[in-house]
């Protein structure tokens, strides 16, 4: 199957939502993203899941915290096909490509495929029904942060990607450029952006799904390895 990650990036063009600035910016900083994953596959000796582009600014906020908001620069999402069969993509945002450096992008890809591999091993051992919900940013943060398993378990061969995950999570995501790059250049010029709850970002799967989830064996035999892998 062919699939098209910029597809939607590219119907937002058409549409008038997104300039054609911002569009060759996105495209020309693309092949980040493609070596980027190309990186993690051979590192964890893993295919990366399906991914697309997201032509959207995602941002976050809460009920308790009115004057703060959070960034998704990317997100692990159960997608449920036609056939009632469960799968696992991975959303990138066009602002992390636009204005992210070539660390700070690599560090949220492998992020995110630890994310998708820890989704896939608690749903093999059917322990998610769905992730409890957060009330808060701060609690978002550090919630996100006990959902991982150990980079170095997964990248080990790669000693500099595990930097820059260290690097840019040392407590939840931060990269204070990236951040202010993407509130002048993106949200204050009045570009696409979707703001998300924080209480409403959870994953919910219907347990009857679970057992539907297509698994290469190989994802679930290295799975296993990186759990049981000594550090």
């Amino acid at each position: 199957m062919v699939f098209n990650a910029l597809q939607k990036v590219e119907g937002s063009l058409n549409s008038g939502q997104l300039p054609k600035k911002i569009y060759d910016l996105i495209l020309h900083r693309y092949e980040i993203v493609t070596k980027g994953i190309k990186r993690i596959e051979n590192a964890a000796r893993l295919k990366y899941p399906y991914y697309y582009v997201e032509p959207n600014l995602v941002i976050s906020t809460s009920q308790v915290e009115s004057s703060q908001f959070g960034v998704f620069f990317a997100r692990t999402i159960p997608v449920v096909s036609n056939n009632r069969r469960l799968n696992v993509v991975i959303q990138i945002t066009a602002p992390l490509i636009a204005f992210g450096l070539l660390g700070t992008i690599h560090a949220i890809l492998a992020h995110e495929f630890i994310h998708y591999l820890n989704l896939v091993s608690r749903i093999m051992r059917m322990e998610i029904i769905s992730d409890s919900i957060s009330g808060t940013l701060f609690e978002e943060r550090y919630e996100d942060l006990s959902r991982l398993m150990e980079p170095r378990s997964v990248f080990k061969p790669d000693r500099t990607l595990i930097d820059h995950i260290a690097k840019k999570f040392p407590e939840g995501f931060s990269d204070v450029r990236l951040e202010a790059k993407v509130v002048s250049e993106w949200m204050n010029r009045g570009l696409p952006t979707i703001n998300v709850a924080v209480d409403s970002n959870i994953i919910k799967i219907p347990i009857e799904l679970m057992a539907n989830l297509e698994v290469d064996e190989r994802v679930k035999q290295r799975i296993m390895e990186f759990e049981n892998r000594k550090q």
